[in-house]
């Protein structure tokens, strides 16, 4: 069973890895978040090298059924974000 790791324990962790604030870690992962989210409202793609890349993706709208009666529903369109991860990233998960 995998363990969950929030953003507090990701700033707290680098924190102490690099000797930083929590204060400072926490406004750069802010920061960090921020920018990858309007890049994504603006359909652009952001890559992190040896990291990965997220980019937008766009669902079309379709048809469905409501799983509780089965009557037919229509699914709006969606936009979502994706991440596809590096190579090392993929290689380190799978060694």
């Amino acid at each position: 069973m995998s363990k969950k790791i929030t953003k507090q324990d990701l700033i707290r962790n680098i924190a102490e890895e690099l000797g930083q604030t929590q204060e400072a870690v926490g406004a750069t992962i802010d920061a960090l978040i921020g920018q990858i989210t309007n890049a994504a409202v603006t359909s652009q793609e952001v890559t992190l090298h040896g990291f990965g890349t997220f980019k937008r993706s766009e669902r079309a709208a379709r048809a469905g059924r409501n799983p509780s009666t089965g009557e037919a529903i229509q699914i709006e369109a969606s936009s979502s974000l994706g991440f596809k991860p590096a190579k090392a990233v993929k290689d380190k998960l799978n060694s």
